[in-house]
């Protein structure tokens, strides 16, 4: 029961966090409610899908255990509901800030979600196959991501942007040898403390993994 809760509150977490995400893409296309629930939701819960879809668990958890699409379902409408009572929101400072928070409540869902879809891969029988559980885990962290950005018509923010899928697999490989050596919830923590911190210090530096073009100087 405790692995149970401490895997149940972080999940959580991390619905909410890649919701929110999800919602504030698609207002920023303008689509509509319909359109902003879609985005949302499939954020939240996408990756988990894709990696349930891998392990054969069909029909995927989030149909037959829906708490996470009803968390991710409200969290959306309430973001929103806030925007449409509050067109200023968009135009004003405090989207600034409301960027900062949800960068890092989105650090807490990409690592929760990596070592809740290891966790997955292991109670499912595969934790000595660690490319699939890694795979698994960095896949139910940034596959929502993946799936929002291709409904958005845009790149997947993981292949652009600011070493995204890398903490991940970072953390997942942290997560698979300590396993080995600790207990799993000093796995978890540790491990998702991992991921958060690399995606925190990669936003705050701009750490990016190297193109194969370079940006041409201005000639002054």
């Amino acid at each position: 029961m405790q692995n149970i809760s401490i895997f149940f509150i972080i999940e959580m977490i991390g619905t909410v966090a890649f919701a929110s995400s999800g919602a504030m893409v698609a207002i920023k296309k303008e689509l509509d409610l319909l359109g902003v629930v879609v985005l949302g939701v499939t954020t939240a819960v996408g990756g988990g899908m894709l990696r349930d879809i891998i392990l054969g668990n069909v029909p995927p958890a989030l149909f037959m255990n829906p708490v996470y699409v009803i968390a991710g379902f409200l969290t959306v409408l309430v973001l929103f509901t806030v925007v449409r009572l509050n067109q200023m929101i968009l135009e004003s400072r405090s989207i600034e800030m409301y960027e900062r928070v949800m960068n890092i409540f989105d650090a807490v869902g990409l690592g929760a979600f990596t070592v809740t879809g290891i966790n997955t891969a292991v109670m499912a029988g595969y934790g000595d196959y660690r490319f699939l559980a890694v795979f698994l885990g960095v896949l139910t962290g940034v596959g929502g991501g993946v799936l929002r950005d291709i409904m958005a018509g845009q790149t997947p923010y993981i292949l652009r942007k600011h070493f995204y899928a890398c903490a991940s697999i970072i953390g997942a490989i942290v997560y698979t040898y300590l396993l080995e050596f600790a207990g799993g919830d000093f796995a978890v923590v540790v491990s998702a403390c991992l991921v958060v911190v690399i995606r925190l210090l990669a936003t705050r530096y701009c750490w990016n993994l190297p193109k194969a073009t370079k940006k041409k100087k201005e000639v002054v």
